[in-house]
């Protein structure tokens, strides 16, 4: 049985969205509604662990309780709905950000998706975020000829739990009709991480300055990258025969995975 797709996760591992784009549309739209508050990288990392942008919103007010000054009333009145004028502000900075090309891909990430798409298998993007963050990724940041190469999309809101929790891939899964061992997963956190094994699709992972501290003993290979030939990829874990992760090695670490099993 050979590796029949390849599921990325969006938000750190196709693109540096955390540290590029989210984190600065949150403190652009906090400065634009008049907050006091910042997020900096340290507590931004913190806030990673909730699964959505939503709920990262909803547990810093209440687990951190800010200022929150004229917005104090509506927040008490109804936290879920002011909840979601803050993200609606916070989604139209960072689709800003895209289409300025602020955001872009990490290295390997465009090569990768050619290969896999050019060698016949499916490519889907398994994230936790919204539709309404994921599109401007696929216009802006993937552009078009990329994103024609995408074969599914699976959201946070097409499930009712989001990573950790494994119904991401296993919605992917069903949708593609394969099995987990006929695909290999591409993920930045231990959240995610957590989720494909879950689900039982083997997984590596591409570490980023927010999530290279996480634990992947359950990952079969972490990488600080995807790399390209002229830009190397380190191997925090697993042997690795680089300079660059390929499509022939993760159809080499599925076999080697199948065969274990």
């Amino acid at each position: 049985m050979t590796l029949q797709a390849l599921l990325l996760d969006v938000d750190g591992t196709v693109a540096d969205t955390e540290r590029h784009g989210h984190r600065p549309a949150y403190n652009r739209a906090f400065r634009k509604l008049g907050l006091g508050f910042r997020w900096g990288p340290k507590l931004y990392r913190k806030l990673l662990e909730q699964p959505g942008g939503k709920e990262r919103l909803l547990h810093y007010v209440n687990h951190y309780k800010p200022e929150l000054g004229l917005h104090a009333a509506a927040y008490a009145a109804d936290p879920h709905a002011w909840v979601r004028e803050v993200h609606a502000l916070k989604s139209h900075y960072f689709q800003r950000y895209l289409r300025k090309g602020q955001v872009p891909l990490r290295p390997g990430v465009a090569r990768l998706i050619r290969e896999a798409d050019a060698a016949g298998l499916r490519v889907a993007l398994v994230s936790n975020a919204s539709r309404a963050s994921l599109k401007p990724v696929l216009r802006y940041g993937l552009g078009e000829e990329l994103a024609d190469r995408i074969d599914l999309i699976v959201s946070g809101e097409d499930v009712k739990r989001k990573k950790p929790a494994p119904d991401t891939y296993l919605l992917a899964l069903a949708k593609l009709g394969l099995g987990a061992r006929e695909c290999v997963a591409l993920e930045d956190s231990a959240m995610g991480l957590r989720a494909a094994v879950a689900a039982g699709v083997p997984t590596i992972v591409t570490t980023n300055a927010n999530t290279e501290g996480d634990d992947f003993s359950s990952a079969i290979m972490v990488l600080d990258g995807c790399g390209e030939p002229d830009q190397p990829v380190r191997s925090a874990r697993g042997s690795f025969d680089g300079p660059c992760l390929t499509l022939a090695q993760l159809q080499g670490f599925a076999e080697s995975v199948r065969s274990a099993a």
